[in-house]
């Protein structure tokens, strides 16, 4: 066979819906979300945060969040949803004003985060430093903003967003966790946080810390429900590097989970879970990682 003949045969092959891609609705006749055009908006989000070092102009940056997200949010109404195109950008133009209302308010809990990454490692000399060249400030620029737009009902785009985080720092959020302020991921790489945890204020994580789930509970089609399956983190908790913290399990207020820990069960406030002792002593003690 030719290689005209070649190219022509795959390309019909490759052309035609099979019978997989039509029952995962993968070829919907709707305008896809740009990740070009997130990545952007992104852009512009920390100039409006952070704009003496970002940005100058902080105007065009409200604008220009503004212009995109109105055009991008329609996109994931659409794609998400089977209705007419007129309400969908209604609906779009509607959230994304309610998310720019809400712009002061996600950047002051995000300096909260600056604050503790910085006061949390001595090897971070000042808040600028932390600003330009953490990757905890960076994810949780993304997933501040994530979880805004997830909260107002905006489909796909918050997962896209998480995730161009996620590939730059090695830090997974899912942008419907709930994490209150002053949150503080010391070097990050493969820290995974899952869908329903919940974080209290003043929490400190290490490296490689999961905070996920320990199983599934399936519906009658033997599909996962999306029922609360991840951990309760309360204030003022550390939880130092390589632990895996497992299920809907609830750890008390000022406890310090010590590193490589396998932790599925309850843990009481102002409580040492130690791997290299494997039991729990209830102390209000500190520990240091560095």
């Amino acid at each position: 066979m030719s290689y005209s003949d070649t190219l022509h045969d795959t390309i019909v092959a490759l052309s035609e819906e099979t019978p997989q891609e039509a029952a995962m609705s993968l070829r919907k006749h709707t305008e896809l979300p740009n990740v070009t055009q997130l990545h952007q908006m992104m852009e512009h989000v920390k100039g409006a945060f952070f704009p003496h070092f970002f940005s100058r102009d902080i105007s065009v940056d409200t604008c220009s969040i503004h212009s995109i997200l109105r055009k991008q949010a329609a996109c994931g109404i659409a794609f998400t949803r089977n209705v007419d195109p007129c309400s969908v950008q209604a609906e779009a133009d509607a959230k994304t004003l309610q998310f720019i209302r809400q712009l002061p308010e996600i950047k002051q809990i995000l300096l909260t985060d600056v604050e503790a990454v910085t006061q949390n490692d001595p090897a971070a000399s000042d808040f600028t430093e932390a600003v330009l060249c953490y990757p905890a400030v960076k994810v949780m620029t993304y997933y501040r903003t994530a979880h805004a737009l997830h909260t107002l009902g905006i489909p796909v785009l918050p997962r896209i967003i998480t995730e161009m985080a996620h590939s730059e720092t090695g830090i997974d959020i899912h942008p419907a966790a709930r994490i209150g302020s002053h949150f503080a991921i010391d070097h990050g790489t493969g820290v995974v946080i899952g869908e329903t945890t919940v974080v209290g204020n003043h929490v400190m994580l290490y490296q490689g810390v999961t905070l996920g789930a320990r199983n599934f509970t399936y519906d009658h089609e033997g599909l996962p429900l999306n029922t609360p399956r991840h951990p309760v983190i309360e204030d003022h908790v550390t939880i130092y590097s390589n632990t895996s913290v497992l299920g809907r399990i609830r750890i008390g207020h000022d406890s310090i989970i010590g590193g490589n820990v396998w932790l599925t069960h309850d843990v009481p406030p102002h409580s040492r879970v130690l791997q290299s002792k494997a039991d729990q002593n209830r102390s209000a003690g500190n520990g240091n990682a560095d």
